[in-house]
């Protein structure tokens, strides 16, 4: 006869958390697992972050999941792009909760497929002697005066070295990056298109908190009167669409009703 057991004698059931990735300090080793592991899968998808991953880098990775078989995501706070007085010790650092986070959207995408993480040190990327630098006119203050790198002249630059690098290290089929930042996916594509790099750059769409407030890392260092405040971007940007949506094209006259 079939014998249920009691609830003394009952199994415990442990909930688990899900399997991180494998993750890859060294440049070295992450060069031998994909030539020995990802280099069987016929694309490669790649998403390049600087961790403190949120609801929109989530994102982002669960497109690059979608479409690829393999995916590589990379967590590194790239010094080339801080100038001295700017945030680099100060940018939020969570890796293990990064990978957690990296785990539960691999599970919860697509569990068949390669998740591996590359979060080398500073000095795998900049080692000793480094000395080479790429800039790319569109980010210039002299192409274009609304740019960041008006504001911020190092900038673009070390976007565009840590890109390339990463590029060539990895060798994805796709690169995925966020609307958020356009400036920088401008300065991306036409670094791939420039230096003729054998891989497409996909942009995947914007994620908003519920006040319209583009999610960002940096969100962190705002205080509740500032999150409020910083919607104003939000409702500018919507005026400004509905303007050109409505025939507005000149760049001066979407301006002055942002």
């Amino acid at each position: 006869s079939l014998v249920v057991p009691t609830t003394a004698s009952a199994p415990r059931l442990t909930l688990m958390e899900p399997p991180t990735p494998p993750v890859f300090h060294t440049l070295r080793e992450f060069r031998a697992h994909r030539s020995t592991n990802l280099a069987a899968y016929p694309t490669l998808g790649c998403v390049l972050t600087m961790g403190s991953l949120h609801k929109g880098h989530l994102s982002i990775i669960a497109t690059a999941l979608e479409a690829h078989p393999a995916v590589v995501v990379s967590v590194f706070v790239n010094p080339a792009q801080f100038a001295p007085g700017e945030d680099f010790d100060a940018y939020p650092r969570s890796l293990q909760n990064d990978l957690s986070l990296i785990a539960e959207t691999h599970r919860a995408v697509r569990p068949d497929a390669a998740v591996v993480v590359l979060a080398p040190k500073d000095a795998e990327l900049y080692p000793e002697g480094f000395g080479t630098y790429l800039d790319v006119s569109c980010g210039a203050a002299g192409v274009n005066p609304f740019s960041e790198g008006a504001s911020r002249p190092t900038f673009f630059r070390g976007v565009a070295t840590v890109c390339c690098k990463f590029f060539n290290i990895i060798r994805p089929s796709v690169a995925y990056f966020g609307q958020k930042d356009a400036q920088q996916c401008a300065v991306i594509k036409q670094l791939v298109r420039d230096l003729e790099m054998p891989l497409e750059i996909s942009i995947v769409p914007t994620v908003r908190e519920e006040s319209g407030l583009a999610m960002s890392s940096r969100n962190a260092y705002l205080s509740e009167t500032e999150r409020s405040q910083a919607t104003v971007i939000y409702r500018m940007l919507c005026t400004g669409r509905e303007a050109f949506q409505n025939g507005e094209r000149s760049g001066d006259k979407i301006r002055e009703l942002m």
